[in-house]
């Protein structure tokens, strides 16, 4: 049966270098699974693989999505289905890579069915959400669809208004949506893989990557970005370091406090990771620092 590697990690985990040795090792292909790196206008701030990478192995889904339009993971497990199958029929390996999770539980588990929303149903819960503001519409959120309290950051807005008007529309809650999929693929065809660092390494090489990160070239990049007045909602601004370089720029932060901010939103991100490999990835081969040279040179 044709496999299908999935690689994932937190961030600064090394994940894309791993997957391209691995992919060469298989004839492969790489598919991003992040939701960051999907974003053609950003390439500094969301780390996405350089030439040196790309130029080794063919490269998927990385770039393609204006940072203007809204995409989902909904159009993510579309696009990445049918290249897993384009990949499988050319006789080679999916190497699907990336740290977002919930990427990965759709590819694993299954695109849930959910009715479309007219845009008009939907703007006017957008719209509801915008009056009252996030803390009081997350509290009518919970009281409609308690199962989202569980599975929805009170601060999350994108996630907030799809549970509450998936729940107002259909009368079913998310999360049922969710338990009523399957995956396109069989569940034996996934080989797993989870980089799984200890935490003080992880804060070092993730203290390393934003001192390199923060330089000339992306605070131009989000200079950038702010001309192109890319609507709140959207989740391009959820990439770490446009806000904290944007306020950089109207002089609110030094150099220095700008890479510190960073710095403390990228370990909590880290750290959200981390939550959810433990929830969700269980079943995934765990690779010490220390294993991952010698599992690459196993490999088949």
């Amino acid at each position: 049966m044709s496999k299908i590697i999935l690689i994932s990690g937190p961030t600064a985990s090394g994940k894309s270098e791993f997957a391209v040795k691995i992919a060469k090792k298989v004839n492969g292909e790489i598919i991003n699974a992040d939701s960051m790196q999907i974003y053609k206008e950003i390439k500094i701030l969301n780390t996405r693989p350089d030439k040196n990478l790309t130029k080794k192995v063919k490269h998927h889904l990385y770039g393609f999505v204006s940072v203007k339009k809204k995409f989902s993971v909904g159009k993510w497990i579309i696009l990445a289905n049918k290249l897993i199958k384009k990949i499988l029929y050319k006789k080679k390996v999916p190497v699907i890579v990336g740290g977002t999770g919930l990427y990965f539980k759709s590819l694993t588990d299954g695109l849930v069915k959910i009715p479309n929303i007219p845009v008009s149903f939907r703007k006017k819960i957008v719209d509801y959400q915008k009056k009252v503001g996030q803390k009081k519409f997350y509290k009518q959120l919970i009281k409609i669809d308690p199962k989202s309290k569980s599975k929805i950051n009170p601060k999350d807005v994108q996630r907030s208004i799809r549970a509450f008007e998936v729940k107002k529309l259909s009368k079913i809650s998310l999360f049922d949506w969710f338990d009523k999929t399957k995956s396109s693929f069989k569940k034996n065809q996934f080989q797993k893989i989870y980089l799984d660092f200890p935490r003080d390494i992880l804060l070092k090489r993730i203290e390393k990557r934003c001192i390199k990160i923060v330089n000339t070239a992306s605070i131009k990049e989000v200079a950038r970005f702010k001309k192109m007045k890319v609507r709140n909602e959207l989740s391009a601004n959820k990439i770490i370091g446009i806000n904290e370089i944007n306020n950089y720029l109207q002089k609110n932060y030094n150099l220095d406090q700008t890479r510190e901010k960073i710095l403390i939103k990228t370990r909590q991100y880290a750290k959200r990771q981390a939550t959810w490999a433990r929830g969700h990835m269980s079943d995934w081969k765990r690779l010490a620092p220390n294993e991952i040279k010698k599992y690459i040179k196993n490999f088949k």
